[in-house]
C-alpha cells in the first residue's frame, strides 16, 4: 500500500430539519390548536483514531464526507428524526487542520479518540413552540440551521519512540530489520527507503518500543532536495534519535562530512528537532579492520565534539545491536532524570525524619 502522509478532504455536517406549521384536525374538534413539531438535528462529523490504519491513502479516493440531515417535523407534535453522526476513521498520529484558517483543530493520539470537526445543524421549531395566551393559533415556524462545512488538511505523524536519522545507504533499514520484525526494502543503492517504516522492538515479554525509519537525508534537504526532508516531521514525536553513520562509505567519502551535513540540515529544518536527545550509531563495522575502525571512531567523535553515547555495530551481522536495544529500553523507561528524582526523594525523606 502506498504511504500517504498528507491529504485534504471536505466534511459537511447535516442540516437541521425544518419545523412545521400544523393544526389539529380531528372529528368534533373544529378549532384544534397548533401541533406542528420540531425538526430533527443534523448529524455531526467526527474523526476517530484507529490502530489498524497506518496511512491516509484511502482519502485519495474519497474526498468529500457528508453526514445525514435531520428530517422536518410533523403534525401531532411529532419531532423529525435526527440525522446520524458520521465517524471517519483515521490513523493514530493524525493532526487535523482547518485548511482555510490553518488552525490546528485536534491531534489524534490514541485509538478510539473522537474529535468533532463539523457540527450538525440545529433543528427548526414548529408552531407549537409559539403558542401563547395572546396568540392561540400561531402560523410561525423556523427552518433548521445549515450544518457546518469545512475543508480539512490531515497530516500524519507516525507515533514512534525512536527515530533513525542518516544519509542514504547508511544502513538504517538494515538496522530496523536486525532489531525488529519490520522488513523494509534493503539494496546496495541510495534511496531504497521511499516512505517511513515502523518496527516494534521487543526487548522481553513485557517491554517493547517502536522505531521509525525515514528516507535518508542529503545536503540541501532543507531546501527540498531528496526525499527525507518531507518525512522529518515524523521524528517530531520521538523521544530519541539514532544518528546512523556509515563508517566505510563505498565511494570513499568522509563519514565526518556525512555526519556534519546531516546535523546542518537538521538544524535548518527545526531547532526543536535538532535539540532532541541523539545518539551516534557507527554502522558497517565489519567492513574495517579493528585498528582502522578504532581510529575512525576516534576521528568521528573528535571532529563532531560528540559528548553523547556512541555505539559501534554491524547491523547486517547484528553485532552490537542488542546492547543498543537494551540501552534504548532503559533510557525510555527511566530517562536521565530518574536518578535526580530518586535523590530528591531521599532528601525529602531525610527532611521529614528530622
Amino acid at each position: 500500500m502506498r504511504f500517504v502522509d498528507e491529504v485534504t478532504i471536505k466534511v459537511i455536517a447535516g442540516d437541521g430539519g425544518n419545523g412545521v406549521v400544523h393544526f389539529r384536525r380531528e372529528k368534533y374538534i373544529p378549532r384544534g390548536g397548533p401541533d406542528g413539531g420540531d425538526g430533527g438535528d443534523g448529524g455531526s462529523v467526527y474523526l476517530t483514531g484507529d490502530n489498524n490504519l497506518n496511512t491516509l491513502s484511502d482519502f485519495r479516493h474519497v474526498r468529500t464526507y457528508t453526514a445525514e440531515s435531520g428530517q422536518k417535523g410533523q403534525g401531532r407534535q411529532m419531532t423529525g428524526k435526527s440525522g446520524a453522526d458520521l465517524f471517519i476513521q483515521v490513523p493514530v498520529g493524525t493532526l487535523i487542520y482547518d485548511d482555510d484558517t490553518r488552525e490546528l483543530i485536534g491531534d489524534i493520539t490514541e485509538a478510539g479518540q473522537k474529535i468533532l470537526v463539523a457540527q450538525g445543524g440545529f433543528h427548526g421549531l414548529g408552531n407549537t413552540r409559539f403558542k401563547s395566551s395572546t396568540n392561540r393559533a400561531p402560523r410561525k415556524c423556523t427552518p433548521g440551521t445549515p450544518g457546518e462545512r469545512r475543508e480539512l488538511r490531515l497530516e500524519l505523524k507516525v507515533l514512534a519512540d525512536v527515530g533513525l536519522l542518516g544519509m542514504p545507504n547508511a544502513g538504517k533499514s538494515t538496522f530496523i530489520r536486525a532489531v525488529s520484525s519490520a522488513r523494509p526494502k534493503v539494496a546496495d543503492y541510495p534511496f531504497t527507503t521511499l516512505y517511513p517504516n515502523l518496527g516494534v522492538v521487543r526487548v522481553d515479554q513485557n517491554r517493547s518500543f517502536v522505531v521509525a525509519d525515514i528516507p535518508g537525508l542529503i545536503e540541501g534537504a532543507s531546501t527540498g532536495a531528496g526525499l527525507g526532508i518531507q518525512f522529518l516531521k515524523h521524528l517530531a514525536r520521538t523521544r530519541l534519535l539514532l544518528h546512523v553513520i556509515d563508517v566505510a562509505p563505498f565511494d570513499g567519502s568522509s563519514p565526518v562530512d556525512h555526519a556534519k551535513k546531516i546535523l546542518a540540515e537538521l538544524e535548518k529544518y527545526s531547532a526543536e528537532l535538532a535539540e532532541k536527545e541523539r545518539w551516534l550509531v557507527l554502522n558497517k563495522a565489519d567492513l574495517l579492520p579493528e585498528e582502522e575502525l578504532a581510529q575512525r571512531r576516534t576521528e568521528i567523535i573528535e571532529a563532531l565534539q560528540w559528548q553523547g553515547p556512541v555505539y559501534t555495530i554491524s547491523a547486517l551481522g547484528k553485532t552490537g545491536t542488542r546492547q543498543v536495544v537494551y540501552d534504548i529500553m532503559n533510557y525510555l523507561s527511566f530517562g536521565h532524570d530518574e536518578p535526580e528524582r530518586e535523590s530528591r526523594s531521599e532528601t525529602e525523606e531525610n527532611t521529614d525524619d528530622r
